[in-house]
């Protein structure tokens, strides 16, 4: 379920005064499409579920603590997802520098599989997540946020912090390699 700008910009304000209930509209309206989001990127649903907690905390936090301007709120949530992912891997690398994260994203439990079943999409998701685990992480980014969160070139542009021209290259890229790799599967 997307959530209009001008709903957005209701709930900011709303948010702003900390109301509940418009954490809770908030949290309705993105916690599904973040989970995504941070479920392709660590493979992992506990870790996933935290994670996704973690965002919506840390947006409370922000929106109700600072007296910065917040222009889309969309691009913020998902901003700060990105860089609660990146986060992670940093405590998991300084936590054990031995332990090796190829191994972890080969171990798909009942409850992952079940999980990934009930994404509403066309295409085969063991095929899409073996695509995708193959990409580096910049074009899986920009292809999640394009294809399975459904943002336009300036909100990826606006998460990332890069330029529209830039993530429009890096998606045409992207593209390009997944067609490749889906060749490959293929044959």
């Amino acid at each position: 379920m997307k959530a209009s700008k001008l709903q957005d910009k209701l709930l900011l304000l709303r948010l702003k005064r900390k109301d509940p209930d418009a954490f809770a509209k908030v949290y309705d309206t993105y916690s599904t499409p973040i989970y995504r989001f941070i479920y392709f990127k660590v493979s992992n649903q506990q870790d996933a579920e935290d994670l996704t907690s973690e965002v919506f905390l840390k947006i409370w936090q922000y929106v109700t603590e600072t007296e910065e301007e917040v222009d889309n709120l969309r691009a913020l949530i998902y901003r700060s997802a990105r860089n609660l992912v990146i986060d992670f891997y940093r405590r998991r690398a300084a936590k054990s520098l031995t332990s090796d994260i190829d191994d972890m994203e080969n171990i798909v439990d009942a409850r992952q599989q079940s999980l990934l079943v009930g994404i509403d999409t066309t295409l085969a998701m063991t095929n899409v997540e073996k695509v995708l685990r193959q990409l580096k992480d910049e074009y899986r980014e920009v292809i999640i946020l394009k294809y399975l969160e459904e943002m336009s070139i300036g909100e990826i542009a606006n998460v990332l912090g890069k330029t529209k021209g830039s993530v429009r290259v890096l998606l045409h890229r992207a593209l390009k390699l997944v067609k490749e790799l889906l060749n490959q599967n293929v044959e």
